[in-house]
């Protein structure tokens, strides 16, 4: 049986940079859209299905950071930044502004092919445990009894989480490395969208955090994403 096509959409507002995305991808069985500027690329989002996005922080006038966050909470998909500006500053702010992954220019289609293909294989591994969800998970020092309801560290030590903190962990670890925005995560926990005057679920992360990492001043397994949400790094 074939599998049905994923499609990309290119956002860069450089027409050879776009040609050459096109045309690469395009060779690898995808089907490609294109946009040159944050209204091109919201018509697009609008008008069509999209499995993954290619974007370039600098978009003219346009910023490619904001679109990037922007993007992220209308659509759920895979977001790699292509873009000239390699310092190490860029990539955490790609990251933190709701990238999936970063490659620099110049660059080789090939590795931009592989990229996609990575993100596009993560994706689609989150979606299928989504429909076949285990008993438990482990990670990291803990494991995750969902049948019991607990959260055990390693060496048996039990963690006392309430019904929202395990079901908000439960949540991250379902969906690892991907962000989740607000929206998401209080949807899910509650069943309507988060309030930006609504602090209350970023409470329930921080608690969560400090049962998780007592001795950390960093967080290492929940990391914030300014503006849109949060990701498991576990």
């Amino acid at each position: 049986m074939r599998l049905p096509q994923k499609t990309v959409l290119v956002i860069d507002d450089d027409p050879e940079v776009r040609a050459v995305l096109t045309s690469g991808l395009a060779a690898e069985g995808f089907v490609v859209n294109k946009a040159e500027s944050r209204e091109a690329a919201i018509k697009q989002l609008e008008q069509s299905t999209v499995d993954l996005i290619t974007l370039d922080i600098g978009l003219g006038q346009d910023d490619g950071l904001q679109l990037a966050r922007e993007i992220r909470t209308m659509i759920n998909v895979p977001i790699l930044i292509i873009t000239g500006r390699a310092e190490p500053i860029d990539r955490v702010r790609g990251l933190e502004h709701g990238a999936d992954d970063y490659v620099t220019k110049p660059f080789h289609i090939r590795e931009v092919i592989l990229r996609v293909r990575t993100l596009l294989d993560r994706y689609d591994d989150t979606r299928e445990n989504q429909r076949s969800v285990p008993d438990a998970y482990t990670f990291d020092h803990a494991i995750l009894d969902l049948r019991r309801r607990a959260l055990r560290r390693l060496n048996g030590e039990v963690i006392d989480l309430t019904e929202t903190e395990i079901k908000l962990l439960e949540l991250f670890l379902r969906h690892p490395s991907r962000v989740l925005s607000r929206d998401e995560i209080n949807t899910y926990l509650r069943g309507r969208d988060w309030s930006p005057l609504d602090r209350t679920l970023d409470g329930h992360v921080a608690r969560l955090r400090r049962k998780l990492e007592p001795l950390s001043d960093e967080p290492h397994l929940i990391k914030s994403v300014r503006g849109v949400g949060y990701v498991f790094c576990g």
